[in-house]
């Protein structure tokens, strides 16, 4: 009897000494290995306190830059909201940037206030809608497009800061609609002292249009058109400090002896000079901006 139980016990140890292995490194591994991703909470469930400073951080950072006023003429037609949401997608993804959408229109559209309403309602763009109608004789071909527009965005900003502390830091440029920018762009404005140039593609008859730069001066233009003017520049190809536009109050878009591609000169002369521009883009040799016109197809 004591033969078959030793027999038995014996066949049986090598099987109860594995176990036994096994589960004492189970146990080891557990005691060692870090927990399981899948396990683990939620960075922002980790650490509350750290995550709220960081964010509060950011926001202060973000509310230090100086604004962005990006003034925007737009008129009906069928490529309008297809421009605009173009324009309204890159904007949204810009820090302290103000749109300043103005119709050409004796009331506001229907389509452009929905549009604002839902862009105000989301609260990732702050935006301000604005109206106001060329007079019919000025809407002939060959005259300037998008002056009174302009200019009723000149003129709110200026009311906006009429009662405000001198030295406010921003800057502001005129974004038609029928163009694309680049996010990169706007970090390179946001630094404008006085008034920042920058070339534009797809301009005057071009791939781009450029100030020429040497030793970092604006000395000249690349221009397809009209490269005699004072500044032979496109709309989409400066920004102005507010505080130049502060206080220069009288400087308007002017209509009266005025042309067509003119409008940019006139302005520009009004309030600074071509020695005092701020070449960006890496000196002038980079392109942040494209006239990308749709196709009128309708």
């Amino acid at each position: 009897m004591k033969s078959l139980l030793l027999s038995r016990f014996l066949v049986l140890l090598p099987w109860t000494l594995l176990v036994i292995v096994m589960l004492d490194a189970s146990g080891s591994n557990r005691a060692h290995r870090p927990s399981s991703i899948f396990s683990r909470r939620p960075l922002s469930q980790q650490h509350p306190l750290q995550d709220g400073a960081a964010a509060r951080r950011r926001q202060q950072e973000a509310e230090a830059l100086p604004i962005i006023y990006a003034i925007t003429p737009t008129y009906s037609r069928p490529v309008q909201k297809a421009e605009l949401t173009r324009l309204a997608n890159t904007f949204r993804q810009v820090a302290r940037l103000h749109w300043i959408l103005v119709e050409d229109a004796a009331m506001g559209t229907e389509l452009v206030g929905r549009f604002i309403g839902a862009l105000s309602r989301s609260g990732h763009l702050s935006c301000t809608h604005l109206h106001v109608l060329t007079p019919r004789r000025f809407k002939r071909p060959g005259l300037p497009r998008g002056t009174e527009q302009r200019n009723a965005g000149l003129a709110w900003i200026r009311q906006k800061y009429q009662h405000a502390p001198p030295q406010q830091p921003g800057v502001l440029f005129f974004a038609d609609d029928d163009n694309t920018y680049s996010l990169e762009l706007f970090q390179e404005m946001r630094t404008t002292r006085k008034v920042s140039v920058w070339p534009v593609g797809l301009a005057g008859g071009r791939r781009y249009e450029r100030p020429i730069v040497e030793k970092g001066k604006v000395v000249g233009w690349y221009s397809g058109w009209r490269g005699g003017r004072p500044f032979a520049i496109d709309m989409a190809g400066f920004a102005v400090s507010l505080q130049v536009i502060l206080s220069n109050p009288k400087a308007v878009f002017r209509r009266h002896g005025s042309q067509a591609g003119m409008q940019e000169s006139d302005f520009l002369r009004q309030i600074t000079t071509m020695e005092e521009l701020e070449p960006k883009a890496n000196n002038c040799t980079k392109v942040l901006v494209w006239h990308t016109r749709t196709e009128k197809y309708i």
